[in-house]
């Protein structure tokens, strides 16, 4: 493990899930993602197999899985390739993936659990590699509560005194039904996380540093994360007063 030098992450999640945004903050960046190949080069594009890296934190490397939905058995054979290879113990520490968060926006509450993910959690097995669930979006559950408080019949001075509670209880709900769907699945996740206020430069990402850590299995790696993460120096002090 000394001669770790990366964390590298799989992004996964439908088209439009906030997955850039996302990473802009755990790298707190405001810039695109570089692109490279396998042999270093930049690239204008991008597909699973490339590293995408913001400069701001070269530490983190992530690879995307396009916007993966169901449907396509190409897409899916694709990444689920792709996983399966870079999750094997035999391949190198330093290319291995150590971690993939999937996105499920909160967007359409109706459809949070859709065939793509049923699709994946049952049939995508990653071995040592933890899947975390990242709910993003959080923020379209603000309209939401609004028109839940206006069907109670509130007038807007008690809407907007209760729309923050609202909001929390929607996440909770909305939170626990993805819980059991996919805690039923054959692969569950190994971690949940409501990434809120990502649409703020400044945005926090310590509960999903803290989620990641907690659920990787190697102390290496979990040293390796809290090191390269600029989230939280109060999470790096509790890591080594822990430790």
């Amino acid at each position: 493990m000394k001669n770790i030098k990366r964390f590298r992450v799989l992004v996964m999640g439908r088209a439009n899930a906030g997955k850039t945004t996302m990473l802009q903050r755990v790298c707190h960046s405001t810039d695109e993602p570089e692109i490279f190949d396998a042999k270093g080069n930049k690239r204008g594009y991008h597909n699973i197999e490339h590293e995408l890296v913001l400069q701001s934190n070269p530490g983190f490397v992530f690879h995307d899985s396009c916007g993966f939905e169901a449907g396509s058995t190409e897409q899916f054979d694709e990444m689920k390739s792709f996983v399966v290879d870079h999750a094997a113990m035999e391949r190198s520490v330093n290319k291995r993936i150590h971690a993939v968060w999937y996105c499920i926006p909160m967007t359409d509450c109706q459809r949070t659990v859709t065939a793509a993910e049923q699709k994946f959690f049952n049939e995508c097995d990653a071995g040592y590699v933890p899947v975390i669930v990242l709910l993003t979006k959080c923020d379209a559950l603000h309209l939401d509560a609004i028109e839940e408080l206006e069907d109670e019949g509130l007038e807007l001075e008690e809407v907007q005194e209760k729309i923050a509670q609202k909001e929390r209880e929607l996440l909770e709900k909305w939170l626990a039904h993805i819980k059991d769907e996919l805690d039923r699945c054959k692969f569950p996740p190994r971690g949940y996380v409501a990434l809120q206020d990502m649409d703020q430069e400044n945005a926090d990402c310590t509960a999903l540093m803290q989620c990641t850590a907690n659920v990787l299995n190697e102390e290496g790696l979990q040293r390796l994360l809290i090191s390269t993460q600029q989230s939280s120096i109060a999470l790096c002090v509790e890591y080594a007063v822990n430790k």
